[in-house]
């Protein structure tokens, strides 16, 4: 039984722990903090899952093997930590043909998926909690929920643990590709057949030139509660993705349990992901600008808490799935769309890494460049 080393216990080192451990790997993985890691990328109430991504063909076409992927990861886990919500997508100012929401209505229809359009005098009917004023355009479809992130990591983990995975407290102050080893904060070095790099906004730390191509970046989400007249129509409200060219917003409903969750689709790409994670006030308010005007009695709601989460950011959001030597490969620049990818990713690089020719097409097709389709086989 070969040997496999993950860095990184967030849902893309977890996933491919998951793929490594099913195809007979023995795996141990390092974290520098207690898993779930609550600084991880990967640990908060909920990402999200759907099909609207602009014109990117390549990810829109990713996300339906993705849904198959978490079909056979939560049945591993015996449980589903998902809500299905479906998508409203909405824009301010004038219409246009070339913003992100026309872009995605085309790629959506091209490839016969369902999408409504939504005239803005009929969104206030449809929802109340909604000021529909200076939308100009909005289209809704069914597909597309809620996947439980802080749930999910610590089912994974339980499970790859009763499985025999070894699981490592430590931070990682070096690497060498070639020799698949990792040199831990304590002094231990430790060696695999296989080692995968899923360090998050760490990332860029430990791999020579990747700092370069990705930039860790503090963004801040701010939880509501919604006045009392509006909850019930919340509870039933599908996902917001406002991408107005003037700064928009999404807006994630209170399912199973969480709070109604906003945050903002920019980059700050400034931050340490080792700062302090309460947001200032400064910094809850940038956000609440961005969303209370989209909400209707937006003095009614109260903030229940601010917080920053830190990205791992490639400029054109292209996820870094790359080999670094045959026995090693790093996984970064996963933004904020990458968590919704995490299992189907960990099958790519497991396959990757038993297979030359699937390596060779891994970094394209994991960039969304490409449609190989036996890179996740």
């Amino acid at each position: 039984m070969e040997d496999a080393l993950i860095l990184g216990a967030g849902i893309m080192g977890l996933s491919t722990a998951f793929a490594l451990d099913a195809a007979g790997y023995r795996v141990t993985v390092i974290e520098g903090d207690p898993v779930p890691n609550p600084r991880g990328s990967s640990v908060d109430d909920h990402r999200l899952i759907r099909h609207a991504y602009g014109a990117s063909l390549g990810y829109m076409r990713m996300v339906e093997r993705a849904y198959s992927a978490w079909d056979a990861l939560f049945d591993a886990l015996g449980e589903r930590p998902y809500a299905e919500t479906g998508v409203l997508a909405l824009a301010a100012g004038a219409a246009s043909d070339a913003g992100w929401i026309a872009a995605s209505r085309r790629s959506l229809r091209g490839d016969d998926h369902a999408v409504e359009d939504l005239a803005p005098g009929r969104l206030a009917n449809l929802y109340p909690w909604l000021n529909p004023d200076g939308l100009s355009d909005a289209f809704r479809t069914p597909r597309g929920g809620v996947l439980m992130a802080r749930r999910i990591v610590a089912a994974l983990a339980r499970h790859l643990e009763a499985r025999g995975t070894c699981f490592v407290s430590a931070r990682a102050t070096g690497i060498d590709p070639a020799r698949a080893r990792l040199t831990l904060s304590d002094g231990r070095v430790l060696e695999a057949g296989r080692l995968v790099v899923a360090a998050g906004p760490w990332a860029p730390r430990l791999v020579p030139g990747l700092a370069a191509r990705v930039t860790p970046s503090r963004q801040i989400v701010v939880y509501l509660d919604p006045p009392p007249a509006q909850r019930e129509a919340w509870a039933a409200a599908p996902m917001i993705l406002d991408l107005s060219e003037d700064g928009g917003f999404y807006a994630v409903p209170p399912v199973a349990g969480t709070g109604l969750k906003i945050g903002d689709h920019r980059f700050s790409l400034a931050g340490d992901p080792d700062d302090p994670r309460p947001a200032t006030a400064e910094e809850r308010d940038g956000i609440l600008a961005l969303a209370m005007p989209r909400l209707r009695d937006a003095a009614s709601y109260r903030v229940l808490e601010a917080r920053a989460c830190y990205y791992d950011v490639e400029p054109e959001e292209r996820f870094v799935v790359e080999p670094l030597s045959e026995r090693c490969v790093v996984m970064s620049g996963f933004s904020g769309h990458g968590f919704k990818f995490g299992p189907l990713l960990g099958r790519a690089v497991a396959a990757a890494l038993a297979d030359p020719a699937r390596m060779a097409a891994l970094p394209r097709w994991a960039a969304g460049e490409a449609r190989e389709q036996d890179v996740a086989a």
